[in-house]
């Protein structure tokens, strides 16, 4: 089970197709994960503080596992068959683990809002990892940080077609 870091939403151009892109946490592996429009509109909102006048989708997954008295303890990407990601969110109620099904997007997205960490098993990353970007960690630091001022940037209208 390795850590990940979740780097942002970005489009894939020129198809401006949503992917979620993670990192193995201490620079390692990148792993990118084609998404729906939507998922990427709810993971960009949250990552950039958007509060909106009403609940969606994943701040009411959050608030109904909060009102359980459940904690996300994790997110973890379990699988990937046919091309298709799979992962589970891991909820703490009463000394118990529970682990739920879920697309890895509805996953990150809720992680995203309860500030949960993001886990995959070696074999998605072996699976799907790319390489990381060679070269000093500076320009691997420029890369990210360009990265992270497009997300900063872009607004969520630019995920709608």
């Amino acid at each position: 089970m390795v850590q990940m870091e979740l780097l942002g939403v970005r489009l894939e151009l020129p198809a401006n197709a949503p992917v979620v892109l993670l990192r193995e946490h201490g620079g390692g592996r990148v792993l990118p994960i084609y998404i729906g429009q939507e998922e990427a509109k709810a993971i960009a909102l949250a990552l950039e503080g958007v509060a909106t006048p009403r609940p969606m989708t994943h701040d009411l997954m959050r608030d109904l596992i909060g009102a359980l008295g459940a904690k996300v303890q994790r997110i973890v990407l379990t699988e990937l068959r046919d091309s298709t990601f799979f992962a589970e969110v891991e909820l703490g109620l009463a000394g118990a683990v529970h682990r739920v099904s879920s697309r890895p997007s509805d996953a990150i997205a809720l992680a995203v809002r309860v500030n949960a960490s993001i886990f995959a098993t070696d074999d998605v990353l072996d699976d799907a990892g790319a390489p990381a970007i060679e070269g000093p960690p500076e320009e691997q630091d420029q890369i990210v940080d360009e990265f992270r001022q497009f997300i900063e940037h872009v607004n969520p209208e630019d995920f709608s077609s």
